[in-house]
């Protein structure tokens, strides 16, 4: 399976067209099942307009959707997907194919939106997600400290503000155990230039850059929450919109919240810069990402159909317009805001940032980091012991499956 190159230079000064509200009356039930995040709920609430539309928003909504889109009929024609949850969908074939539906209802769509898994359009993105790094400027204006570039820059600058003692904790991170702690292993790691497993499917991660990344993670852990085990990306968000800290790296689509007076006491104060690097010459050390809609396949043609109208409707430039803020968006229209600049620094940097594998593997070796990676930050395990954890349970999933003799 190859996911089409995910590309955004180019999508982010598109000309917007005229703005159009919900231009048929849905007669058909449909139901949807997204993450609930606000890019999803502006997408929600346009898709609502059309009539005869039920959303669900849920944050846990991983599992949830893999057993949806299986019954059949899927009580969802509707999901919406990352790269990352897209992967069991395919594997378990519980999606549909959209090429027909984007000939008949896509006119509206661009290139960029359309990806595509051994030749077939298999969901349509709406927005990019990725993480970078948010930092208060005020902060690093007052002790002469400039954004850094690399993580030793970070931790340089995690220093001068400690000793300042200007916050609770210098710096933040999504590191909760179980996905976040993996998806901070991930991006260290292909920061240091890593492989999660080679053209046979073996593992890879027991690696020098696995036990940099792994150095470079605890070295970040002594400027934090000492409870960072238990931070997710909303309690870090919630710390730097509470000023408790100096800086985070956090996702694209959490930049709007850091100027909403309703929840932020550190309003006009955030600026975005791109994700650190692991090495001067590589990467910034993070992953690209998008979110998009898939329909499901257990459903009638008819509900199918009905379904993608709706979503194209909910995807255009009138909802771009109404919440140009809540994300960086794909869809024709889109203007980027100060906050976004971090994150488009971090897409377009040179090197390019890879894009998060969809691939089968990629959701083992995930699973394999979510359960053997905490043993290390709890002092429970050597990193070397660590990883070799990781690819034995890796090993196990990827045997299990049939990737491995």
């Amino acid at each position: 399976m190859s996911l089409r190159t995910f590309v955004i230079a180019g999508t982010l000064s598109l000309a917007g067209t005229a703005a159009m509200a919900c231009d048929f009356e849905n007669t058909t039930p449909v139901a949807s099942l997204t993450p609930g995040f606000d890019a999803w709920k502006a997408v929600s609430d346009a898709m609502a307009a059309c009539g005869n539309v039920r959303t669900e928003l849920d944050p846990e909504m991983r599992s949830k959707q893999q057993a949806a889109f299986a019954a059949t009929p899927s009580p969802y024609q509707i999901g919406g997907v990352s790269n990352d949850t897209i992967t069991p969908l395919l594997t378990e074939g519980t999606i549909r194919p959209l090429d027909d539906l984007v000939a008949k209802h896509g006119q509206g769509l661009v290139p960029n939106q359309l990806i595509t898994v051994n030749g077939q359009i298999m969901a349509v993105a709406m927005m990019v997600n990725t993480q970078h790094l948010m930092y208060r400027k005020d902060i690093f204006d007052d002790l002469g400290l400039a954004p850094p570039v690399t993580w030793a820059d970070a931790l340089a600058a995690a220093e001068a503000i400690r000793r300042a003692g200007v916050v609770d904790f210098p710096m933040g991170a999504t590191m909760a155990s179980g996905w976040d702690l993996a998806q901070e292993f991930v991006n260290m790691f292909v920061g240091y230039g890593g492989t999660f497993y080679g053209e046979d499917s073996q593992p890879q991660v027991n690696s020098e850059a696995g036990l940099k990344a792994l150095d470079m993670m605890r070295a970040v852990t002594a400027y934090l929450d000492p409870g960072y085990l238990a931070s997710d990306s909303a309690a870090v968000q919630q710390q730097l919109q509470q000023g408790r800290i100096a800086m985070a790296i956090l996702w694209s689509s959490q930049s709007a919240a850091m100027d909403d007076p309703e929840e932020s006491q550190v309003v006009g104060q955030i600026v975005g810069a791109p994700a650190p690097r692991a090495t001067s010459d590589g990467p910034p050390a993070t992953t690209l990402w998008w979110d998009g809609i898939v329909i499901a396949k257990n459903i009638p043609d008819a509900a199918a159909d009905a379904a993608f109208r709706v979503a194209m409707q909910a995807l255009d430039t009138g909802m771009v317009e109404a919440n140009n803020d809540a994300a960086i968006w794909l869809i024709p229209g889109y203007r980027p805001t100060r906050l976004a600049e971090g994150a488009i620094a971090t897409a377009t940097a040179t090197p390019q940032p890879a894009s998060y594998p969809s691939t089968r593997q990629m959701g083992l070796m995930h699973g394999a980091l979510s359960a053997e990676l905490p043993g290390f930050f709890t002092g429970q395990r050597s990193a070397a012991e660590t990883l070799a954890a990781v690819e034995a349970a890796y090993l196990a999933g990827a045997k299990e499956a049939g990737l491995i003799e």
